[in-house]
């Protein structure tokens, strides 16, 4: 089986509250979406959320050993990290170089579970621009705005 999993998270205010969301297309043509919040969080944060929710889902769904999923999303911050910074990162212990100094990187926690979670799949990434009529991403988005309501905010 194969799973597209799209994915949304933001904060109102950013810092603030915070919602997460994804929706789980399954190659069986089932459809599985899911969302949360947090009372005090960041877009970033919000946004890697959303993927590891996402993709424990298909692991506890997933049949087969290392199943393929493509993720899609509309944060640069998440994809180029899984596919770009964080080889780097882990070479350097999960630091960056900032103004020619090595700072940890942020939301490491959060990194370093999606790190575990990806070498278990066998994983694609697209990036969607976001708030432009994308069916899923919208859907992302309307379960985004219900979890920061949930967690206490207003996304207006």
């Amino acid at each position: 089986m194969s799973y597209v999993l799209y994915t949304d998270g933001g904060c109102a205010p950013n810092p603030g509250p915070g919602g997460w969301a994804f929706v789980l297309d399954r190659s069986e043509g089932d459809r599985v979406e899911s969302h949360g919040g947090e009372p005090d969080s960041t877009n970033n944060r919000m946004e890697l959320t959303a993927v590891i929710r996402g993709l424990e889902r298909v692991l506890d769904d997933a049949a087969t050993p290392r199943p393929r999923v493509e993720v899609v999303a509309d944060s640069q911050y998440v994809l180029k990290g899984l596919t770009e910074w964080m080889p780097g990162w882990k070479a350097n212990g999960w630091t960056r170089k900032v103004s020619g100094k090595r700072k940890p990187v942020l939301n490491r926690d959060l990194w370093e579970s999606l790190d575990g979670l990806s070498q278990r799949l066998d994983l694609d990434v697209t990036w969607v621009r976001g708030h432009t009529g994308h069916p899923e991403n919208e859907r992302c988005d309307a379960l985004v705005k219900a979890g920061i309501r949930e967690a206490g905010g207003d996304p207006a």
